[in-house]
């Protein structure tokens, strides 16, 4: 059987690395891939978000499944055209995959399933939006509506980070398209937990729970980012918990998009705050996040390869979906100034040149340049953990993260710093 994976970072890296684990041994292929992924798959020199290529490369190397890492190709409509031509393709639709590319309509959507949010208003004109500031209270979040790589959320604690936040995306077009409307939200104040979901549009099969920590810094201090390492399973995420979010988030979003004529198949992401037990919805992706693939994918115990299949053909409910009884850390590495400028092709020393079983690297932002890995990209490794306890799983990361280097590197030294003081 031959599949490809779409994309190029550490989450492809882990989709790449668990699929080579079926028993079936799939031929694997990923485009355009990345130096750690060509460990382990065919890379293919098309670009993501090349929909006419990648079609024509599937077609001509008779390709059996394609799975879709990121968001991008989603929202221009990958599946649409796969399917229309009868090629299995593992992901939603353009309509679907509206709930991640449009922050406006994923409210709508929660609105008319009564799911828990946070209050927002949008606005696509700067006089309105400031207005409506003005009568605010303090902390905002500003949100560009469209796809921003992660980058297009700011939680405002001052009136002029708010005011400078709806000017760069609607004045100053940072986010380009994305940011020509923003979303003015109400600040909730609780801790972030990930529920990822298998759905084939009518059973949903939820993910073990996830943390994933945005910040640059230490302490949860600096700038958001696409995410700076993530662990799993979150003990903040009880199996309670994980029963409301699935009854009172994930069936209602899965049945409110089959209502509107755009069924979803695929990965639904629900990025959650809990405030005093009860979970509100932050937003919903429509793939599998990133850096939460890499704690969560190497904790599936059932054939990856298995489910993707039951998604795509409708099965889901005859499948059983197990999972390790072990936990996972991931500490992301960064060039430095990351997430703002960073310099790339910086000689990456120390990867380790073979696999555990308590220790991977996935591979993000990496290029091969004749004998040497380089950095390509603002997050470059993701270094993961396993354990049978949450502090077995982060020495074990930070254990190889220390013993890789790379000019003006950087990480974070505290992931699963909540779970460790909850424990407390």
């Amino acid at each position: 059987m031959k599949i490809l994976i779409v994309g190029s970072g550490g989450r492809e890296h882990a989709m790449v690395w668990k699929l080579a684990q079926s028993p079936r041994t799939p031929a694997l292929y990923c485009a355009p891939g990345n130096a750690g992924i060509a460990s382990l798959a065919t890379c293919v020199p098309v670009k993501a978000d090349d929909i006419a290529g990648l079609k024509t490369f599937v077609e001509s190397e008779k390709i059996d499944l394609t799975v879709v890492g990121p968001e991008a190709p989603l929202a221009l409509g990958i599946v649409d055209d796969f399917r229309k031509s009868k090629l299995k393709i593992f992901g939603p639709t353009k309509g679907a995959a509206r709930i991640e590319a449009s922050k406006v309509f994923s409210k709508e959507i929660m609105a008319s399933a009564k799911i828990l949010t946070a209050k927002a208003q949008s606005f696509d004109r700067v006089a309105s939006a400031l207005a409506y500031l003005d009568q605010h209270e303090l902390p905002v979040v500003v949100k560009a509506d469209g796809l921003a790589q992660g980058k297009g959320v700011v939680v405002a604690t001052t009136r002029e980070e708010a005011i400078r936040a709806v000017r760069d995306s609607l004045e100053h077009a940072v986010f380009g398209q994305a940011g020509q409307r923003v979303l003015i939200e109400q600040f909730l104040d609780g801790e972030e937990l990930t529920i990822m979901a298998f759905t084939d549009g009518r059973t949903v099969v939820p993910m073990l729970p996830a943390q994933d920590h945005k910040r640059v810094g230490d302490g949860d201090t600096g700038p958001n980012t696409g995410g700076m390492g993530a662990y799993c399973p979150a003990p903040l995420g009880t199996m309670a918990l994980r029963e409301q979010v699935t009854r009172q988030v994930l069936y209602p979003a899965v049945e409110a998009l089959s209502r509107m004529g755009c069924p979803f198949q695929g990965v639904l992401y629900a990025g959650l705050m809990i405030v005093k037990e009860t979970p509100y919805v932050l937003e919903f992706n429509a793939r599998m996040g990133d850096p939460e693939t890499q704690v969560v994918l190497p904790l599936l115990k059932t054939d990856l390869l298995e489910v993707l299949e039951a998604v795509v053909e409708h099965r889901l409910d005859q499948l059983t979906v197990d999972w390790h009884d072990e936990t996972a850390v991931c500490v992301v590495m960064t060039s430095g100034g990351y997430p703002a400028a960073y310099q790339t092709g910086r000689v990456i020393h120390g990867l380790p040149t073979t696999t555990d079983e308590t220790t991977v690297v996935f591979h993000a932002g990496t290029a091969r340049t004749g004998a040497e890995v380089v950095t390509s990209g603002g997050r470059v490794l993701g270094v993961t953990g396993r354990g049978k306890t949450l502090a077995d799983a982060q020495a074990e990361a930070y254990r190889v993260t220390r013993s890789i280097s790379f000019a003006d590197s950087h990480y974070r030294t505290d992931i699963a710093h909540r779970a460790f003081a909850r424990h407390e």
